[in-house]
């Protein structure tokens, strides 16, 4: 804490409103550094992968770039699409075959209902760590601003309707809109 400033006539209000006035100036200094030429940083990611693992990476990169004030939009296609399917999204599975981080040999992880087993692990440790489900981190990052995209083609590839989409998917979205992101993006990340 500052003493007194022999300035201010002992009240202190001359000293506080210059502390604000400093304080302010410091923000708006960090806003005009945290962005470049006065625009939000872009952030495009593509989701190709619809297993429950390969939901997270996508999903808490956009909240996390969306809670600096990027503009972060999230293209799904193919497998990817999956997460936004408010249906399939709640079916995912973690596939234990060919994962060399998975605690068991993979001959195991062959065997019929390993799958089922392996995401029911990753489920179970996720609850116990207090770790956000895929649907909170879709609602989050749509809560955020973030433009979860949903490819037009796949959707129509895999006969999805847009009510089968979580509310606030963006629909209908062709390879031009989302390259057109990409070229204007400092950040672009496949997934």
């Amino acid at each position: 804490m500052m003493g007194p400033d022999p300035t201010d006539g002992g009240d202190g209000a001359t000293t506080e409103a210059a502390l604000r006035e400093e304080v302010e100036a410091l923000r708006d200094r960090v806003e005009t550094l945290e962005t470049e030429n006065g625009e939000p940083k872009k952030l495009t990611i593509i989701a190709t992968q619809g297993t429950f693992d390969m939901a997270y990476p996508p999903l808490i990169l956009a909240s996390t770039a969306a809670a600096f004030g990027w503009d972060t939009v999230v293209f799904h296609t193919f497998w990817g699409l999956d997460i936004l399917h408010e249906e399939r999204s709640r079916e995912l599975k973690l596939s234990a075959v060919g994962n060399p981080n998975m605690p068991m040999p993979n001959a195991l992880a062959v065997l019929p209902g390993m799958d089922r087993l392996t995401t029911r692990m990753m489920e179970k440790r996720i609850a116990d760590n207090g770790t956000a489900t895929v649907e909170e981190l879709i609602e989050l990052s749509l809560d955020s601003g973030v433009d979860l995209q949903a490819c037009g083609m796949t959707a129509d590839l895999m006969g999805y309707e847009a009510d089968d989409f979580y509310d606030g998917v963006t629909l209908d979205v062709g390879a031009a809109t989302a390259l057109q992101h990409m070229a204007e993006s400092d950040v672009q990340l496949l997934v």
